[in-house]
């Protein structure tokens, strides 16, 4: 399998199941899902690097739930799994 390293401040993610049904029961098929805006980080960067040199710490860590903006990212694909590589700013929050 190849092995993926973001650069930067940049986070590989791997979208996590649309939802198969509605809330009210109705089984939607595939072209009807929404791509869910829900991963799970699989690799994160090393941080921005700063003017001074030095690299800001990165918020989130490998195993975090996150969810993130509609558009974020670039879709890319590593060995069968889609993912997505994106900027840790395309980062709305961390699900607890």
């Amino acid at each position: 399998m190849t092995k993926i390293r973001p650069l930067g401040d940049k986070v590989l993610i791997q979208r996590l199941e649309a939802e198969a049904k509605t809330a009210g029961g109705i089984v939607l098929p595939d072209s009807a899902k929404e791509k869910p805006k829900r991963g799970k980080i699989v690799a994160v960067g090393e941080g921005k690097l700063l003017e001074d040199g030095k690299r800001a710490k990165i918020q989130v860590k490998k195993g975090d739930e996150v969810l993130f903006s509609s558009y974020a990212g670039t879709d890319i694909t590593v060995g069968t799994k889609e993912m997505l590589i994106m900027s840790e700013d395309d980062i709305l929050a961390i699900i607890a």
